[in-house]
């Protein structure tokens, strides 16, 4: 599903947010089945969490080129493993929150079952063998996520760990790919102010976060939420809509001059 995700990303910001059907269909049916057709993707697009809606019966909409930044819902996310293959290691701790207009509307906290946790993993995070003991199994912990989720930007810092640990874990259970837009809070951070670290025990200490623990998966979701919101604060103007953001959090700075000067 993530070449569905990424092409019909591509096209919509092509046509300023708006698919027909034929447009739609054409991308999707490249990757039917005898057992899907373009419907039933539709359906699987949107409980994987890719933001798409139908506003008539032929034309499409991806909500975050309309969406604006600050009322978009963002599920800032950490989370703690026994290793850093997800082939051969899994979740241990999982730590969420929902961020709407600046403020925290929902959060998620809970350790996962494990079997094996090595001795350097809990002196990094301080989670013990016995946390995990009676702690809701991975299939679980996983599926209770994904509800979580639902259809929120994905927020994390170093985004691509996080994201591609999960993504194999929800395949793993049969829970689908993670469609949700994508959000780093360290690219983010590169683009909005000056630090000589981006590292997350770094700026938790530069920006004064307090009551911050350090590699435990709530504690680091909240902190990554703070840097986010500090990005947030010095935003250029022409960054209006979620997609404007997830562009912005990737661009260059030749692209940021000329998005500059156009403005």
């Amino acid at each position: 599903m993530q070449k569905v995700f990424n092409e019909l990303t591509t096209a919509f910001r092509k046509h300023d947010g708006v698919l027909s059907e034929e447009q739609y269909k054409h991308i999707v049916t490249k990757y039917t089945t005898l057992l899907e057709d373009s419907d039933t993707i539709f359906l699987l697009l949107q409980a994987s969490g890719y933001p798409i809606s139908q506003t008539d019966e032929s034309t499409y909409r991806l909500e975050t080129c309309f969406i604006s930044h600050e009322a978009q819902r963002y599920c800032v996310i950490d989370i703690e493993t026994n290793g850093s293959k997800p082939g051969t290691s899994q979740v241990i701790e999982i730590g969420a929150i929902m961020i709407q207009n600046g403020q925290i509307i929902d959060k998620l906290e809970t350790f996962v079952e494990c079997a094996f946790l090595p001795e350097y993993i809990s002196k990094i995070t301080g989670i013990e063998p016995t946390d995990l003991i009676g702690a809701p199994s991975r299939k679980e912990a996983l599926t209770q996520l994904r509800h979580f989720m639902e259809d929120a930007v994905f927020v994390a810092h170093n985004a691509d760990f996080d994201y591609s640990f999960l993504n194999a874990s929800f395949e793993c259970f049969g829970l689908g790919n993670i469609g949700n837009p994508k959000l780093c809070t360290i690219e983010l951070a590169r683009r909005t102010f000056e630090s000589e670290r981006y590292g997350l025990g770094y700026l938790i200490e530069t920006l004064g976060i307090e009551t911050a623990t350090h590699h435990r998966a709530f504690s680091d979701a909240v902190c990554a939420a703070k840097v986010m919101e500090k990005s947030l604060e010095t935003l250029p103007e022409y960054v209006s809509t979620v997609d404007e953001l997830l562009q912005f959090s990737k661009s260059s700075k030749k692209e940021r001059r000329l998005k500059k000067e156009e403005n």
